[in-house]
C-alpha cells in the first residue's frame, strides 16, 4: 500500500476511552484540522458496499445479530482505508491517521500492526461512571435512541469496554499512552491532545515540510 512517498505504515493516533468519554467528538474535531484524517469504526461499516465479497461476509454475521469477527473487521477497515487513499481523501505521506473505535480489542490491534505505526494512544480517562452514564443518556435521548438510554444497556457497554477494549492500554504499554482527564471541557481535552502531539518528533518533521 506504499510507494516512494507513502510510508510503509500509517502514522497513527488512537483515541481510547469508555463509552461517553468523548472520543468520537475529539476524533471528529482533530479530523477537521489539516494534516489529520479521522476514521471511526462506525464509518467503516456505514460506508460498506454489501455487493462486494467482503460486504457479503459482513451481512452474514450482521443479519444473525452476531459480532463481526476481528479478522473480517480489520479486512473491512483495510478496504475502506485503501479507498480513502486511492481517492486522495487520506494522503498518508503528509497526513496523520486518527482512529477511534478501532482497534476494538487486543486481537484487532495485533492484526493492524502491519498497517499502522501507533505514535500515541490518547486514553480519555473518567473514573466517574455516573458522569459517563449521564452523557450517554443525554446523547441517546437527543438522537432519539431511547433503548440506548436504558441503564442496563449503559452498564453492559461499560462492562464490554472494561473486558475487551481497555486491555489495549497494556498492549501499547509505555510512553505511547497519554492519560487525559475526560471530565474536562471538550476544548481542554483537545488542547491536551494537541499539546502532546506537538512534542513529537514526527510532528516537528512534518512542520518542517510546510506542505
Amino acid at each position: 500500500m506504499s510507494d516512494d512517498k507513502t510510508p510503509a505504515k500509517f502514522r497513527t493516533f488512537l483515541i481510547l476511552g469508555a463509552p461517553g468519554s468523548g472520543k468520537g467528538t475529539q476524533g471528529k474535531v482533530l479530523g477537521s484540522i489539516p494534516r489529520f484524517h479521522h476514521l471511526a469504526c462506525g464509518d467503516v461499516f456505514r460506508s460498506l458496499d454489501t455487493r462486494t465479497s467482503l460486504g457479503q461476509k459482513f451481512v452474514e454475521f450482521s443479519s444473525r445479530g452476531e459480532l463481526v469477527p476481528d479478522d473480517l473487521t480489520v479486512q473491512l477497515w483495510r478496504a475502506n482505508i485503501k479507498q480513502r487513499v486511492d481517492s486522495h481523501q487520506f494522503k498518508p505521506e503528509i497526513d496523520f491517521l486518527v482512529l477511534d473505535g478501532i482497534p476494538r480489542n487486543v486481537e484487532q490491534a495485533k492484526y493492524m500492526e502491519a498497517d499502522i505505526e501507533v505514535l500515541k494512544v490518547f486514553h480519555l480517562s473518567c473514573p466517574d461512571r455516573t458522569e459517563l452514564a449521564r452523557r450517554l443518556r443525554k446523547r441517546a435521548l437527543k438522537d432519539n435512541r431511547f433503548d440506548d438510554a436504558n441503564e442496563s444497556v449503559i452498564q453492559n457497554r461499560f462492562a464490554t469496554y472494561e473486558a475487551e477494549t481497555k486491555p489495549i492500554l497494556d498492549h501499547y504499554i509505555g510512553d505511547r499512552i497519554v492519560d487525559i482527564d475526560a471530565s474536562q471541557s471538550p476544548a481542554k481535552v483537545l488542547y491536551d491532545i494537541i499539546g502532546s502531539i506537538m512534542t513529537l518528533e514526527a510532528w516537528r518533521e512534518q512542520e518542517k515540510l510546510r506542505i
